[in-house]
């Protein structure tokens, strides 16, 4: 994921506006202004830190089912909304239509999903004793939520990575402050604002806007932090949440592999790469960021993948699903896009399709694939996070795996071939989340978790995990019976209480690990 320690964002029911700063926010496709929103300084953040605060406590007595049903009514206005929403993320994105369109429902989803398991998730769960002596208590762990959690949010998804990661949080029961990305803070701050005017919701979702300055003091407030961004801006939250002891979960960057086993069908391998690789002009973190193939499969792969990169339609798109791929959201990500192709093709690659940025207003750059490409080379090294699919020839299944694991990263990866071979070979690449014969699903998997591994990340999103981390747990060691006013481990000690308690230790502990080993008990 692209750095966001420069993310800033805006308010609408949260903290009264600066007029002191602002920042603007601009069409990537024309380089237009569209807003102007406000720096939020240290004391707004902390004043909506407190309010949401404020709310926590009614917000989690109404139990999962009231929060659900708030939730509930939420998911309905944004539906409702969805035309304008997917107006407003084009506009701040420059997404095509159909990918702008997705997100709105996606955080639908989010909440049905939350809203049907999350109750389950959350229940008190009642654990068997280990040992004998401990048959008189129950034992029970509860999910308590966080008071207050926050959110920093990046800017290549503005409502799945910021309000879908605050629909678990809602659902478990905490408050959020929220901090969207200063490229795309404004389809965020519309369904904050559907959430605290429209319905008249309880108080529990701030949003904050600014650059780092919010999001230190965000850190400083929050009693968990869910952050989503470079692992380069990673270390600096851990660090300044180091102070209080913060707990934070973090995703990070990817170099996702793609893996075509010899084989697999080179056609679909090849339009899943177009997909995989070009969707959201490469801004997604489990994008295909480099493609290993099998010799045996290369040449009808590279055609197919040149092929289809070839019919993609590219430009500002109307709500008419005129094109396929749109503009870069960061004008910093194009340089460096442009720095890994001038290097990869300095030391021998070939550029097969596109290759550079168009022409004319906008920050566009053309698809493109890459070919004669090695680990000597940024483009297969480095996060580039554009438009850039880098094809590389690999003599076997055992050569693909080594070089998928190459890499300082472990986010996501696909492996294309026949099923069951093609998941033993998922099973050995050293990443948080695997496609077999498809890509990017795992983002919208929201029953299973997903997570980097290595420098892609500390911790999961979704599934049961995903709720559950907005919690604290509390163990409860309950007597179910207390017939008599004192216990034998209790005062006063004795030599003959110590003689029998160790006989009874002796007794659960160390003859039954000697039979559980299959080991005659000592004479």
């Amino acid at each position: 994921m692209t750095d966001t320690s420069s993310a800033a964002g805006s308010t609408n029911g949260g903290p009264a506006q600066s007029a002191a700063k602002m920042f603007e926010v601009r069409d990537p496709t024309t380089g237009e202004r569209i807003a102007t929103c406000p720096v939020h300084g240290p004391a707004e953040v902390s004043a909506a830190a407190a309010r949401a605060r404020a709310a926590q406590p009614s917000w989690e007595a109404l139990g999962h089912e009231g929060r659900s049903k708030w939730l509930g009514l939420w998911r309905d206005w944004i539906m409702e909304n969805a035309d304008p929403i997917a107006d407003l993320l084009q506009a701040e994105s420059g997404k095509v239509r159909q990918e702008a369109a997705l997100e709105a429902p996606l955080v639908c989803d989010a909440i049905n999903y939350y809203a049907r398991k999350g109750g389950a998730f959350l229940a008190d769960e009642r654990i068997a004793t280990h040992n004998p002596l401990l048959k008189g208590k129950a034992l029970k762990l509860v999910y308590r939520p966080f008071p207050l959690a926050g959110v920093i949010a990046p800017w290549n998804f503005p409502l799945l990575l910021s309000l879908g990661d605050a629909v678990p949080a809602l659902s478990a029961g905490c408050s959020v402050l929220v901090k969207p990305s200063e490229f795309t803070p404004l389809a965020a701050l519309e369904l904050v604002r559907g959430w605290t005017e429209e319905l008249g919701a309880p108080s529990v979702i701030e949003i904050v806007t600014g650059g780092g300055e919010p999001a230190q003091t965000l850190i400083d407030e929050a009693d968990f932090v869910q952050f989503t961004g470079s692992a380069k801006t990673a270390k600096k939250v851990l660090t300044r949440a180091a102070d209080s002891l913060t707990p934070v979960t973090c995703e990070l960057g990817g170099k996702d592999p793609m893996i075509v086993l010899d084989d697999a069908d080179p056609v679909r391998a090849a339009n899943g790469a177009a997909w995989g690789g070009l969707a959201n002009s490469g801004q997604i973190c489990l994008s295909v960021e480099r493609v290993y193939v099998a010799e045996q499969r290369y040449d009808e792969f590279v055609e197919a993948l040149v092929d289809r990169v070839g019919t993609i339609r590219q430009g500002r798109d109307e709500p008419h699903y005129t094109n396929e791929v749109g503009a870069m959201t960061n004008p910093a990500q194009i340089e460096i896009v442009e720095d890994h192709i001038a290097d990869a093709v300095a030391r021998g690659a070939k550029i097969l399709a596109g290759g550079k940025r168009l022409d004319g207003p906008g920050d566009f750059f053309e698809p493109t694939v890459l070919v004669d490409v090695d680990h000597s080379m940024k483009v297969m090294r480095e996060e580039t996070f554009g438009p850039v699919i880098p094809v590389m020839k690999v003599a076997d299944e055992e050569e693909a795996v080594r070089l998928a694991n190459d890499s300082n990263y472990g986010l996501a990866a696909s492996v294309w071939g026949e099923k069951s071979r093609a998941e033993q070979v998922a099973r050995r690449l050293e990443v948080g989340a695997a496609n077999i014969n498809d890509v990017l699903l795992n983002y919208i998997a929201f029953s299973i978790p997903m997570g980097g591994w290595k420098e892609s990340g500390i911790g999961v999103r979704w599934g049961a995990a995903g709720i559950r981390k907005f919690c604290r747990t509390e163990s409860l060691v309950i007597t179910r019976l207390a017939a008599t006013r004192s216990e034998p481990m209790w005062f006063p000690y004795s030599r003959g209480k110590s003689r029998v308690l160790q006989a009874l230790t002796r007794l659960v502990s160390a003859r039954g690990w000697r039979n559980r080993l299959g080991l005659k008990p000592r004479r």
